[in-house]
């Protein structure tokens, strides 16, 4: 059995978190030196395993959540660099306010939101994917 939008709507979040990748890869990838076992951006077929970033969202059931079920927005940093909170709090936000930009775009018929649930940011709306089959 299988909700039938479950994967067009997980290569649609890919496709949106990959453009958020590339947005934080030109804006801060020479911010901080790369980890020496990651690839250079662009030298693997997965954004996931090259470049200083690894961005991503995690689906989050919602319970003790304000906004309930959603995906928690995720941003790695591949670097041994020690990195200042405050600095990385501000990559994350730039992260989260791109991802909100760019949802229309990829999901355009629903209505989604990023907001800040607790130490986290969350997609979070509309995330129904059909009915069970």
């Amino acid at each position: 059995m299988s909700y039938p939008g479950t994967a067009e709507f997980d290569r649609q979040m890919k496709r949106l978190f990959d453009e958020v990748d590339d947005y934080l890869e030109d804006t801060y990838g020479g911010d901080f030196p790369l980890h020496p076992a990651r690839a250079e951006r662009g030298e693997t077929v997965n954004k996931e395993h090259s470049g200083l970033f690894n961005v991503g969202a995690s689906f989050t059931a919602g319970f003790g959540s304000d906004y309930g079920r959603g995906y928690v927005i995720q941003v790695d940093m591949v670097t041994l660099a020690d990195v200042e909170s405050e600095r990385e709090e501000h990559i994350l936000r730039d992260a989260a306010r791109k991802a909100e930009a760019l949802l229309p775009e990829y999901f355009p018929d629903r209505e989604l939101h990023v907001d800040r649930d607790g130490r986290v940011f969350k997609i979070h709306g509309d995330i129904s994917l059909g009915t069970l089959h």
